[in-house]
């Protein structure tokens, strides 16, 4: 039995069986359009620990306010918004957080909006771009259900808090 109400109404999923990511570790989904990078509360205090900071400080050097919540700061380069915590050489970047990066970070490609139809998984793939969709490892659908419901609960860090 379905565990999400809408499951039952959209029948089978056009991933029932699975979809292939690995992360190629490439950057190219920490850059792009502008937007936001959410965290959570507990995201945010794990990063600025690794970084030597109080929690005020991290959020005050890395975070920008984004309405009620806070996201990564980006910095525009030739390739796009970089995300703060991409350390680009040149066109090619990595994560220095990658270990702790965000419940955001780490749910990609697996958002309900990429998910959502072989179009806009195409889409992503093209516009990203990104290498690791459609090579390596299948993720079975149960494991891409539990990442897209990851993404939607995760709550992000409310502006209000230390340092905001």
């Amino acid at each position: 039995m379905s565990e999400h109400p809408s499951d039952a109404a959209e029948g089978p999923h056009w991933y029932q069986d699975g979809l292939r990511f690995t992360c190629t570790q490439c950057g190219n989904c920490c850059t792009g359009g502008p937007g936001a990078v959410w965290f959570t509360a507990e995201e945010g205090q794990l990063i600025a620990a690794r970084l030597g900071l109080s929690e005020a400080a991290f959020l005050d050097r890395y975070t920008r306010r984004v309405g009620a919540r806070r996201s990564f700061t980006e910095h525009e380069t030739d390739y796009g918004f970089d995300c703060v915590f991409l350390a680009r050489t040149g066109a090619h970047g990595r994560c220095s957080i990658y270990d702790l990066r965000p419940t955001q970070c780490r749910t990609w490609p697996f958002w309900p909006e990429i998910v959502e139809s072989p179009e806009a998984w195409a889409r992503a793939k093209a516009v990203t771009p990104c290498p690791g969709m459609d090579q390596g490892e299948t993720h079975a659908f149960v494991t891409i259900r539990i990442a897209v419901d990851r993404d939607r609960k995760s709550m992000p860090y409310r502006a209000g808090g230390a340092g905001g």
